[in-house]
């Protein structure tokens, strides 16, 4: 937090920096399962993963929409980038080239990492181990002390990912207190005394300690943190977490989607730019698939298909919509109850902001 609110290039190079190690850390994985692959390095038993190859496999609703969660999670840091845009020089011409180079390399990188994880690990092991696949990798091929090596490439992987989504956390927040969504609106949507949103990065630790003002906010908080820490099953939690975050992203990507093709084919706005053919399709297909993920999770899985151990499977579709729930309470007493309750209306409207765009802030007009 203090790294990204006071000194932000020195953020943005370690970032960065670990990002990059991250691409090291998916080559030197790859190595190591194109070296059990080849034959140098000797596995006993050889786990022989690609001989049936699709034996055991599961194909039914659940199953498919939770892969596609977990899929979809390798590849959400990505939109991280669309919450800084206004930092990005050239952003059309940069996202354009970085978003197709980026998701390729990755998806590439990724597609060999599975194929080095069943080279040097067997089926039995990546399924019943409860460990990390890279760990037993690891181990078979070098052996119990490369393991170690590998927590430390975690954690620093996990630093990296810490960072991104800090960063990004605090554009979000930066942007609804310039649009005076949240209590305190100034203050948040600030970026003295650094050039960077520390005032916005440091709102969730505001809500710890309950300096804010919102204190209806941080204790929903503070409670629901307490709720999953304390009642998740051991085995189902981080399943949980995942498909919890993603149900949510599920519906608003939908409804993205979608409101891009209308935005294009019926509405036009005269402030709308045209969106191509392949763009519309693109968008559609997208819409559609994330449709899917989240009305699947409402139909019953077959025996063995279970998303979880304990937990019932429409859980993280409750939890996603419980948190739905608590946006529109907010929305309710910020838009409906504090203006009856005081006199005024919000009336939303333009404000060129510091660096010359035009944004948009709501006001409060009396009645």
């Amino acid at each position: 937090m203090l790294l990204h609110g006071t000194a932000l290039k020195w953020g943005l190079r370690l970032q960065n920096f670990l990002g990059m190690f991250k691409l090291l850390i998916l080559f030197i994985v790859v190595g190591t399962g194109f070296l059990a692959l080849c034959g140098h390095v000797r596995i006993v038993p050889p786990p022989r993963n690609f001989e049936h190859i699709f034996e055991g496999t599961k194909f039914d609703t659940s199953s498919l929409c939770m892969c596609l969660y977990n899929v979809l999670w390798s590849y959400v840091g990505f939109s991280n980038v669309n919450y800084a845009l206004s930092e990005v020089k050239n952003p059309k011409r940069t996202i354009c080239i970085a978003g197709p180079l980026a998701i390729g390399i990755v998806t590439v990188l990724y597609l060999l990492t599975n194929i080095a994880y069943f080279a040097g690990a067997s089926k039995e092991e990546i399924t019943g181990s409860g460990r990390l696949v890279a760990a037993l990798l690891f181990r078979n091929v070098y052996g119990p002390q490369a393991e170690r090596v590998l927590s430390a490439f975690v954690a620093l992987s996990a630093l990296g990912n810490i960072l991104a989504v800090i960063f990004s956390q605090g554009r979000v927040i930066q942007e609804l207190g310039r649009e005076c969504i949240l209590p305190f609106s100034k203050i948040w949507a600030s970026n003295r005394p650094f050039n960077a949103p520390l005032a916005g990065l440091s709102l969730r630790w505001f809500t710890i300690l309950h300096v804010n003002a919102d204190l209806l906010t941080s204790r929903l908080e503070w409670f629901v943190c307490v709720v999953m820490m304390l009642t998740l099953p051991p085995g189902d939690a981080y399943n949980f977490v995942i498909n919890t975050i993603s149900y949510p992203l599920s519906v608003i990507n939908a409804l993205i989607s979608f409101g891009i093709i209308y935005l294009s084919c019926i509405s036009r706005p005269a402030s709308w730019p045209p969106v191509g053919l392949f763009a519309q399709v693109a968008a559609f297909a997208f819409g559609c698939a994330n449709v899917f993920l989240f009305v699947a999770p409402f139909v019953r899985p077959p025996p063995g298909g279970q998303p979880y151990e304990v937990l019932p499977y429409w859980t993280h579709a409750a939890g996603g919509w419980a948190v739905f729930g608590l946006g529109l309470l907010y929305w309710f007493m910020w838009a409906m109850v504090l203006p009856w309750w005081y006199g005024y209306r919000l009336v939303r409207v333009e404000k060129r902001r510091d660096g010359g765009h035009v944004g948009y802030t709501f006001k409060q007009i009396p009645l």
